[in-house]
This record gives C-alpha cells, sequence and structure tokens, in this order.
C-alpha cells in the first residue's frame, strides 16, 4: 500500500545517514545534539512570536537537521541507548509544542485572531494524541502506525504555511489542514487499533 506520509518520513531519516556518518566522527554525544536541538527549536519559537514567519520557517528546517542527526549519530557511535530514545522523543514531542507556543503567543496579541488561536489550539492536540495513541496502543502490544500526519509531515506543512505566510491566506490554509489532518490521524489510528484488536489488521 502506498503511504507518501511513510515514504517522506523514512526517505528524509536515510538522508540524514551520510551526515550522520560525518558528524560522528567529532565525538559529539547524540544526546547532546538532541539537546542543541531542542534548544534551537526554542529561538525559532521565539521568533514566530516576534511575527517574523518567514525566517522562522526556513529556521524550522534547520532545526530538524538536528532531530535527524541524533539518531543517526547514536547509530554510527554505537551509542543507542533507551533513555536515549525516550529522550529523543519527548524533546520532539516538547519542541514541537513550542513553535506553536510561540505562534499561539503571536496571534494572543493581534487583533481578530480567535480562529487562529482555536486552529492552534485544535492543532496542539492533534499532535498529542496522534503521539499518545500510539505509544499506548504500543504498551498494549499493538500497532498504530498509520496515518498521514506523521510528525515529520506536521513540522514540514508548519514551515511551509509559515514561509508562504506573505501571501494570503496560506499560513490560515495551513493551520487548517494541519488542525483537521491531526486530529482525524488520531481518530484513524483509533480506529486501526480497535480493528486491528478485534478482526485482524485491515486490508
Amino acid at each position: 500500500m502506498w503511504r507518501p506520509a511513510e515514504i517522506l518520513s523514512d526517505g528524509v531519516h536515510r538522508l540524514a545517514e551520510p551526515v550522520g556518518r560525518v558528524v560522528a566522527k567529532t565525538r559529539v554525544p547524540p544526546n547532546v545534539l538532541t539537546i542543541l536541538g531542542f534548544l534551537f527549536n526554542v529561538g525559532v519559537a521565539w521568533i514566530i512570536s516576534q511575527g517574523h514567519f518567514p525566517i522562522a520557517g526556513l529556521l524550522i528546517i534547520v532545526a530538524g537537521i538536528f532531530d535527524l542527526l541524533d539518531g543517526a549519530v547514536a547509530r554510527h557511535t554505537n551509542r543507542v541507548t533507551r533513555f536515549g530514545a525516550l529522550l529523543d522523543s519527548t524533546l520532539d514531542r516538547l519542541s514541537e509544542a513550542v513553535l506553536l507556543f510561540g505562534l499561539l503567543w503571536f496571534y494572543a496579541w493581534q487583533q481578530d485572531t480567535s480562529l487562529e488561536v482555536i486552529l492552534i489550539f485544535a492543532i496542539i492536540v492533534g499532535s498529542l494524541l496522534i503521539s499518545y495513541v500510539r505509544a499506548r496502543a504500543e504498551g498494549l502490544g499493538l500497532d498504530a502506525e498509520v496515518g498521514i500526519m506523521r510528525r515529520t509531515v506536521r513540522i514540514l506543512t508548519l514551515s511551509i504555511g509559515l514561509m508562504l505566510s506573505p501571501f494570503e491566506p496560506l499560513l490560515l490554509v495551513a493551520l487548517w489542514g494541519l488542525a483537521i489532518l491531526t486530529n482525524l490521524t488520531a481518530v484513524h489510528r483509533l480506529i486501526y487499533v480497535w480493528y486491528k484488536d478485534r478482526k485482524g489488521p485491515p486490508h
């Protein structure tokens, strides 16, 4: 079955492998790269909160490099640990929340932006549910790795929306898409797990 979200995510991670091999030679611990990536995202969130959307969209792509490299460096230096995986997943979700909070902070101080605030809140809820449903399902021994709005796709959509923000209303369109599709993805995962738990995997 053709799954564009999986193809995009897998392709991006494959591109990180040769770069990770080079960075591994510097002996920088992968957990340090994870933390640096999070701190970079905090800085990007501040830029978003100041309304500098296009540059912030570009910097989100740069911040994503750290997210890709930490795992690649861990594999090439044989430093793959369970704590490292937990730290990476935790800071990935926190980074996403921080970026959305920066956008929420910007709109909270603007006039007539209640729609944007509601959409951002819906995106935060949907993103959290996507991760939670997968983690809870895996804890029960079930697979829930389905749906279009994986983290890579969400971050890329937000980045593109910010870069195209000077062209009204493309950022709003991106927010609508994220708000709807993140929550639909969470529902998709719930239905998938329910179906798989009772009748086997769907065809």
